[in-house]
């Protein structure tokens, strides 16, 4: 097995937002906004090859939204999903499933593309089989008020009708050494994958835990459907990513690729940060 850091690109999203109830006087430590209150934020995918099986976990924004839509995310940086690929020699066409840890646009928007002629739809990984879960599915597509400028059609419908779609039906051996956590205080049934690599474990935190500013327990996002369910759920994640010394890739910061966090009498709190390839 190889594990690969894909780097889909960067956006920005209110500081505020990204960290609720907390005073910008905190949050604003680790990290810092602009002068629009605006705080960096990467879209980080994980890429696993393991025998015949090319696994990517989540794939970014994608790039068939327009300029109306983008300009609220102010998208910068050079890197993008194919050249993050191509960086580790591999292509699109080979990918065999794409593991999606829910359906908000960030995360899934990559799955599909404009066709050369811009008329319609088609799949960016075309021999790949999705992977969602159907409870998140059916959540997804009739999106409530909150979550309905997250859960964008063309990032979805288009998956289903390509018959390429399959759901997740138990959280244990997804692929080999690979195991899944739901989680539902983000949005409903998210998906947190358990890889095993070696003697680690690897657990890809998608919105569960965005970044290292949001190991403090009530450091949760406004995004969140149900706040309080985040809050328990992390508590229990976190302790038991410092029971085990899980080694936590994160999806979204800005500045840390991979933590491991420690209990110090009771507290959960950060213990190191590093970049995938360090540990590997």
């Amino acid at each position: 097995m190889q594990l690969y850091t894909i780097d889909t690109g960067y956006f920005k999203l209110d500081g505020g937002a990204m960290f609720g109830v907390v005073p910008k006087v905190l949050w604003s430590k680790t990290n810092p906004p602009d002068s629009n209150n605006l705080c960096p934020w990467a879209m980080r995918s994980l890429l696993i090859e393991d025998d015949n099986k090319l696994i990517l976990i989540d794939n970014g924004i994608g790039d068939k939204q327009d300029q109306n839509f983008l300009k609220h995310y102010y998208l910068h940086g050079d890197t993008n999903l194919h050249s993050s690929l191509a960086k580790h020699g591999f292509h699109a066409d080979d990918i065999t499933d794409v593991f999606l840890t829910h359906l908000h646009f960030d995360h899934c928007g990559g799955s599909v593309k404009w066709n050369k002629e811009r008329t319609k739809f088609e799949m960016t990984f075309k021999n790949a089989i999705y992977w969602s879960n159907e409870n998140h599915w059916n959540w997804a597509i009739t999106p409530n008020r909150r979550e309905k400028a997250s859960f964008l059609k063309e990032n979805i419908i288009p998956i289903q009708q390509s018959g390429q779609l399959k759901f997740v039906e138990s959280e244990k051996n997804v692929f080999n050494n690979f195991n899944v956590l739901f989680v539902s205080g983000h949005t409903d049934n998210q998906m947190i994958p358990h890889i095993k690599y070696k003697n680690n474990t690897i657990v890809f935190a998608a919105d569960l835990l965005p970044s290292t500013g949001h190991i403090p327990l009530p450091y949760v996002m406004g995004y969140d459907t149900k706040p309080l369910l985040t809050l328990s759920e992390k508590e229990t994640f976190l302790n038991e990513a410092a029971m085990n010394d899980h080694i936590i890739f994160l999806q979204h910061d800005n500045y840390n690729e991979c933590c491991r966090v420690k209990n110090i009498e009771g507290k959960i709190v950060l213990s190191d940060t590093f970049n995938l390839n360090e540990v590997l």
